[in-house]
């Protein structure tokens, strides 16, 4: 069973996906709250800027979860644990639609990255349960940002 923290704090870090998601799809919403709290925290500029930070928090976890490793898997784990915030370093960057579609292509490999990591006993049994639901609506409000934020 997966601990109520983990399901609430994993939830509540969707909030600003959906808010980005949310101030793409409807436009009035997206210059009003830009008005009120800047450009910055709504549409494509919080989907990528969140999303970086995300996703390069993820490597940190698949760290954490690197320190299990035995001495056969250590360079496996600890190298695919990097993985993700290199790629945010070389990609993430240039134009709003190359960045989306860094990050799309980034939490999908994340995603990849959490089901290894489960396959070598390295997270909880909860772990890829959890990470699929929320890497689908991560994946949905950056294609949202992508299609029409841009």
């Amino acid at each position: 069973m997966t601990p109520r923290a983990a399901t609430a704090l994993g939830f509540a870090g969707l909030i600003p996906f959906l808010w980005g998601a949310l101030t793409v799809l409807v436009p009035g919403l997206g210059a009003a709250a830009a008005d009120a709290i800047g450009d910055r925290f709504v549409g494509a500029p919080v989907l990528i800027a969140y999303g970086t930070v995300i996703l390069c928090f993820m490597g940190g976890v698949l760290w954490g979860f690197a320190t299990q490793a035995g001495p056969e898997l250590q360079w496996k784990a600890f190298g695919s644990a990097v993985l993700p915030p290199l790629w945010v370093f070389l990609m993430v960057g240039g134009t709003t639609a190359a960045s989306l579609s860094a990050l799309f292509v980034g939490f999908f490999a994340m995603l990849s990255l959490d089901l290894q990591f489960g396959q070598w006993k390295l997270t909880p049994p909860w772990w890829i349960g959890l990470r699929i639901v929320l890497t689908l609506v991560t994946l949905v409000c950056l294609g949202i940002g992508f299609l029409f934020g841009r």
